[in-house]
């Protein structure tokens, strides 16, 4: 799924992991394993797999949020839906094989009326959250890959 480039709320950012697609791959459909590197997430619960379909719980920064896989394509694409209070959200995360690693883009758009309403603010928090989600993943799967 595609997020939605009209949404009051959207972001996208990248970055260079110097780590194989498949570590950083690991990492990322390690659901349950994300409170462990990535300190503003405080549960995380999937019970299957991530595959589209499957659903986990989880919270950020307070918000707990219910999401579905809505892609998954080992090693390259692996995307969610999410419902919170007035807010839904698609996010997508693309892996791409580089010389000297991994290029990770992430992207998101949420709408919904708070986000509306809160558009401005909630523009610069998410841009924040995606590059900080960046960086912790690039340093969990370059300690990992080492």
């Amino acid at each position: 799924m595609e997020i939605n480039q009209n949404a009051p709320v959207r972001q996208t950012a990248e970055i260079l992991i110097h780590a194989s697609p498949e570590t950083v791959w690991k990492i990322l459909t390690d659901v349950n394993a994300w409170t462990g590197w990535h300190k503003d997430i405080s549960q995380a619960n999937l019970t299957g797999y991530a595959i589209p379909g499957e659903t986990f719980v989880w919270k950020i920064n307070g918000s707990k949020i219910k999401s579905t896989f809505s892609r998954a394509e080992e090693n390259k694409v692996l995307g969610w839906t999410g419902k919170t209070f007035g807010a839904t959200a698609i996010h997508n995360w693309f892996l791409e094989t580089k010389n000297d690693g991994t290029l990770v883009r992430v992207e998101e758009s949420m709408e919904g009326w708070l986000m509306s309403l809160l558009s401005s603010m909630m523009n610069k928090s998410l841009k924040k959250g995606i590059t900080y989600w960046l960086h912790q993943l690039k340093t969990e799967s370059e300690k990992t890959q080492a």
